[in-house]
């Protein structure tokens, strides 16, 4: 892969991931393994990228009304401190991408299989349950660097919690806390961030600014979520049948 295609990809992956709600780390996390970079510069560098992208994700769906706080607050507030635990933890090179192979499949189920929920059927949120959810995605999200959203959002719709614009808010605003409390966990042990991560942020930045724009508007999603998933699914086969 040339670097030339590398920025390509990266700039459709950030647009991709942000218009249905995403920071994208998961995608950036898979494209730099197989472009083969160390898992200690991917780690930081996609949570370094998830910022950029998340925020921009969420401010354009808090603005139009999507986000829901009551919803989001206990799950955060479980999933922070243990995404800094997680931001500490150092997993070997192979299990690191087989885990993240497999994380992969959390948006590919989402996208693929959960639709929108009709505000009708919409359920009220349960706070065990969602402080449980929060430290567990919390402290995967923090090992393995990325947001956590990919995660949650498929377990928000299956429970009927939120419609697909109010997942897309939440979750952009949960990529956006844990990535810096993983990376502020991440400090701790000492951070390798890639030598293009300047040009690095400027492209996921400018794809997601646009996905943002268009998927919180009037953007039909689905054509966008059926070609990430199937990008997505190459990528985990790929990940989890490594053998380095």
């Amino acid at each position: 892969m040339t670097i030339e295609l590398f920025y390509s990809i990266l700039f459709c992956v950030a647009f991709l991931y942000a218009a249905v709600g995403h920071g994208g780390a998961s995608g950036y996390l898979a494209l730099m393994a197989l472009y083969g970079v160390a898992p200690e510069e991917m780690k930081p560098t996609a949570l370094m990228l998830n910022l950029f992208v998340s925020l921009t994700s969420f401010l354009q769906y808090y603005r139009r009304g999507y986000f829901i706080q009551k919803l989001f607050l206990p799950i955060a507030a479980a999933s922070v401190p243990l995404a800094f635990i997680g931001g500490m933890i150092t997993v070997e090179a192979s299990i690191y991408k087989r885990i993240l192979g497999v994380l992969l499949l959390f948006p590919i189920l989402r996208f693929f299989f959960f639709k929108n929920v009709a505000d009708k059927d919409l359920k009220p949120s349960n706070l065990t349950i969602s402080i449980v959810i929060g430290g567990i995605i919390g402290l995967l999200s923090g090992m393995i660097g990325i947001g956590g959203g990919i995660i949650l959002s498929p377990i928000l719709l299956l429970l009927q919690w939120s419609n697909q614009k109010q997942t897309a808010a939440i979750s952009a605003a949960f990529i956006f806390v844990n990535s810096i409390a993983g990376l502020s966990g991440m400090l701790t042990q000492g951070i390798s961030f890639n030598a293009n991560m300047a040009l690095y942020i400027v492209i996921a930045f400018s794809g997601g600014l646009l996905g943002a724009y268009f998927g919180a508007k009037k953007f039909n999603q689905n054509v966008l979520k059926y070609v990430l998933a199937l990008v997505l699914l190459v990528a985990s086969y790929k990940l989890i049948g490594t053998t380095a």
